[in-house]
C-alpha cells in the first residue's frame, strides 16, 4: 500500500513537470530556497507540539526530495532510485551495530563511529559535513560537537565559563578602545575587530550551552518566541487604548512588558 501511495505521489509530480507551466520552468536551483523554508516550518511544527501541522510540513518536504529528484533524472544527473539507494547503504554502512558485528556502549559510541566512518569515506576533514548554509549558532554548534568527538575539547565545564567571561571582557575592551580613538580615521579597523570579539562570544556561549545539553539555536528560537509574544501583548495594550506604540512612552511600554512576562512565562 505505501509503496503504491509513493509510486502515484512520484508520478503526481512527473506530471506537474509536464503539464504545468510554473513546475515546467523550475530547476534545482530556482526552488533551493524554498527547500530550506519548508525544512524551517518542519522545525515550527515540533517546537508547537502540531503534530497536524507537522503531517502537512512533511508532507510539503517530502514534495521537495521527489521535486530535486525528478528535475535531476531529466537532466540526466541521477534518478530518484539511485537517491533512495544511496542513503539505504549509507544507513547500513554507518549502522555496523546493527547491521554488522560492531558493539557499541550506547549512544556516545554510536556518535564516534559514525565520525570515524565518514572520515574513511574519504572525507579531508573531520569538520567537512557541517553545511556553510547552517544558521550560524547551530554550525557553531555542530563544529564544537564534532570537534570534541577526537578530544578537542575542554575538559571542565567551569574553564569553558572563564572562557565566556573572559570573550565578553576583550569584546568590551575592543569597544572602550573604539570610543577613545574615534576621529582617528580608523572606524572600519575598529568594526572589524569589534566584530571579531562579538564573534567569539557568541562561539564561546555556544561551547557553554553545549556543555549544558543545551542546542543554542533551539535556545534563541524559543527566546525570539518569548520575545515576540511579550512584544504584541504590549501592542496589544496600547490598541485598546485607541493609540499606537508611537503615542507611547517607554515608561508606558515597560509597564506591560512587566505585566507579559506573568503571562508569558515559560514561552
Amino acid at each position: 500500500m505505501l509503496e503504491k501511495k509513493f509510486e502515484d505521489f512520484v508520478n503526481i509530480v512527473k506530471r506537474l513537470r509536464s503539464e504545468c507551466p510554473w513546475d515546467k520552468e523550475q530547476t534545482n536551483d530556482s526552488i533551493k530556497a524554498a527547500t530550506i523554508e519548508e525544512a524551517y516550518e518542519v522545525v515550527e511544527a515540533i517546537d508547537n507540539q502540531d503534530y497536524n501541522e507537522l503531517k502537512k510540513e512533511l508532507g510539503d518536504l517530502l514534495l521537495h526530495v521527489i521535486f530535486h529528484s525528478v528535475i535531476a533524472e531529466e537532466k540526466g544527473r541521477f534518478k530518484l532510485d539511485e537517491v533512495i539507494e544511496s542513503i539505504q547503504s549509507k544507513l547500513i554502512r554507518r549502522h555496523p551495530h546493527v547491521f554488522g558485528e560492531v558493539q557499541v556502549s550506547g549512544a556516545e559510541e554510536v556518535k564516534k563511529n559514525w565520525e570515524a566512518i565518514k572520515l574513511s569515506e574519504g572525507r579531508k576533514s573531520l569538520l567537512d559535513g557541517v553545511p556553510n548554509e547552517l544558521p550560524s549558532l547551530q554550525r557553531a554548534f555542530r563544529i564544537q560537537e564534532k570537534a570534541s568527538k577526537v578530544g578537542f575539547d575542554w575538559e571542565k565545564k567551569e574553564d569553558v565559563w572563564k572562557k565566556v567571561i573572559e570573550e565578553i571582557e576583550e569584546m568590551h575592551y575592543a569597544e572602550q578602545r573604539a570610543r577613545e580613538r574615534e576621529g582617528e580615521g580608523k572606524e572600519d579597523e575598529f568594526h572589524a575587530k569589534l566584530e571579531n570579539e562579538i564573534g567569539d562570544v557568541f562561539f564561546a556561549l555556544v561551547n557553554y550551552s553545549r556543555f549544558l545539553g543545551i542546542n543554542p539555536e533551539n535556545a534563541l528560537r524559543r527566546t525570539n518566541k518569548k520575545f515576540i509574544n511579550r512584544f504584541n501583548y504590549i501592542e496589544k495594550k496600547i490598541a485598546e487604548s485607541g493609540r499606537e506604540l508611537k503615542d507611547s512612552t517607554l515608561a508606558e511600554m515597560d509597564k506591560f512588558w512587566n505585566e507579559s512576562k506573568t503571562i508569558f512565562i515559560d514561552e
